[in-house]
């Protein structure tokens, strides 16, 4: 029985034919474990149990070569990686009670812990999240019994789901290696394939949340991407059109499985996180010739269906804004938004949305900035822009994206910089299309910009209260600032003043709230 109280149930029995395929299934395991799980080895002596543990702990630190003794007389080997990972082996251990004396609850609370010889003391059992045994049959090689709690036996069917579809595309020993990661259920591996690196995408298809509005969940107004086919026909349509996408190398749609092309580890920004002013300048010539493409809202997804690329409407901009009133307000004031102030703050933003009716519009990538933009250095023109994250594309005001990079959440852009980024975009969009209007572009970012500043506080501290990731907070003042700079355009005085009353944009509030943080 698992510490969250859940009991370990069978998962998958497994031929292991030699070294090898126990050292990969050790590096596979590795990809889906989470600080808090308890990996408990069972087997007789050369069953395989360190062998399993050495690559585990190989994959986790991302280092092939990592020194990786048996901890038999030490009982216990700690290593730094990511996360923090605790090596037990309890061979030795002459009673139960010397395991809170190593540290064995600790080390969970830290991060990840293996246990070789759990058998020895009964804590680990209960403590235990998944349950390997080990055992060497007759006829040869290795089986390997693995059970789990629920949560953690999903993400090992997830995990080997993941080496038979390797397998489905002719790599089926291929090393795997975790990647980025981001703010959403999303995981990302590089992988080996031939004279490239290629990288997986495991996007599974997710459930609903609770309705908020007119019987839907966040999900479906503000158009997110519930599966991978939306990936797959934007990056599709992107390429066409000339634009560096990732390649589509092999696709299993309802597994939520993507190989795909690596672009390369180029960034926009330096080794302090500031801003690379000519890439930046280079991203909006990319936005300014993407959004002079006149984009079909049906593009077709290979060997699928058509996708209906969504309307970036009302509906889906004002759930996006509420997110401040539901999720920032409370945390920020101490009280949620009384009745008349959500009533004000609604109207505010109806009356913005009614003057983006005439904004132009094109495809959104809707998170256009510096974590999803590859510099390419070798490449020529607009390739030299890798474009990925671009699963939740909508048909919406071209300028949000064009705010999206100008204000990037991540890192600090001056407002200098930030004029020169849209002086740059509106130079390149006029040459190419005389009839382009500045001015309505001018008010389109302003709004644009707010929305997107608004929408992300919300998030943030949603990311924080509803799914425990505390790491966005440090974003906020960056974002307020950008809001205080924004808001001064007239079309924005009432919703400055109102955000002026909640004390959003005080410095001194503002760094009260960090403090409590």
């Amino acid at each position: 029985m698992s510490q969250d109280g859940d009991a370990l149930a069978p998962v998958a029995s497994l031929a292991l034919a030699d070294a090898a395929a126990t050292e990969r299934l050790g590096a596979d395991l590795a990809m889906v474990l989470r600080p808090g799980d308890v990996v408990a080895l069972s087997g007789d002596l050369g069953a395989g149990k360190s062998t399993l543990a050495r690559a585990l702990i190989r994959a986790l630190a991302a280092d092939d070569g990592l020194e990786v003794p048996s901890p038999t007389y030490t009982l216990v080997q700690s290593y730094e990686s990511d996360p923090p990972v605790a090596h037990f082996d309890l061979y030795r251990l002459s009673s139960g009670e010397e395991l809170d004396e190593l540290g064995f609850t600790e080390a969970i609370e830290a991060g990840i812990v293996l246990v070789e010889w759990p058998e020895r003391a009964p804590e680990v059992a209960r403590a235990a999240t998944i349950a390997i045994e080990l055992s060497l049959p007759s006829g040869g090689g290795r089986l390997a019994a693995i059970a789990a709690t629920g949560s953690a036996a999903e993400r090992l069917r997830r995990t080997l789901a993941v080496r038979d579809f390797l397998a489905a595309a002719g790599l089926p020993e291929a090393p795997r290696r975790r990647f980025f990661g981001d703010a959403s259920s999303r995981r990302y591996e590089t992988v080996p394939g031939g004279d490239a690196t290629l990288v997986l995408m495991d996007a599974p298809r997710q459930p609903d949340g609770p309705p908020i509005r007119d019987g839907l969940p966040y999900s479906r107004i503000a158009h997110l991407a519930e599966d991978v086919s939306p990936f797959v026909a934007v990056a599709t349509a992107l390429r066409t059109a000339g634009f560096a996408a990732p390649a589509i190398l092999k696709a299993d749609l309802d597994a939520g499985l993507l190989l795909i092309e690596h672009l390369g580890d180029g960034q926009i920004i330096d080794a302090e996180r500031r801003p690379i002013p000519g890439r930046y300048r280079e991203c909006a010539l990319c936005l300014a010739d993407l959004h002079g493409v006149a984009w079909p809202s049906q593009l077709p997804i290979p060997g699928g269906p058509v996708h209906q690329v969504p309307s970036y409407d009302r509906r889906a901009m004002t759930a996006e804004v509420e997110l401040l009133v539901d999720w920032y307000l409370p945390d920020f004031l101490g009280r949620p938004a009384s009745v008349d102030e959500r009533a004000l703050f609604a109207e505010c933003w109806s009356a913005l949305f009614d003057e983006l009716e005439a904004a132009e519009r094109s495809l959104v990538l809707r998170d256009f900035h510096s974590p999803n933009v590859i510099w390419r250095p070798d490449a020529v023109g607009v390739l030299r822009i890798g474009l990925i994250d671009f699963q939740d594309a909508m048909m919406g005001p071209s300028a949000y994206d064009v705010a999206s990079l100008a204000q990037d959440a991540r890192v600090d852009v001056s407002g200098e910089l930030e004029a020169a980024l849209t002086s740059a975009y509106v130079a390149r969009r006029r040459s190419d299309d005389p009839g382009f209007d500045p001015f309505g572009f001018e008010r389109d970012y302003a709004i644009m910009a707010t929305q997107r500043a608004t929408k992300i506080l919300g998030i943030f501290v949603r990311l924080l209260k509803r799914d425990g990731k505390p790491q966005y907070l440090r974003h906020i003042p960056r974002l307020k600032g950008y809001l205080a700079r924004t808001l001064g355009h007239p079309s924005l005085s009432a919703l400055r003043h109102l955000y002026g009353e909640w004390g959003i944009l005080d410095e001194k509030a503002a760094e009260r709230h960090r403090s409590n943080d």
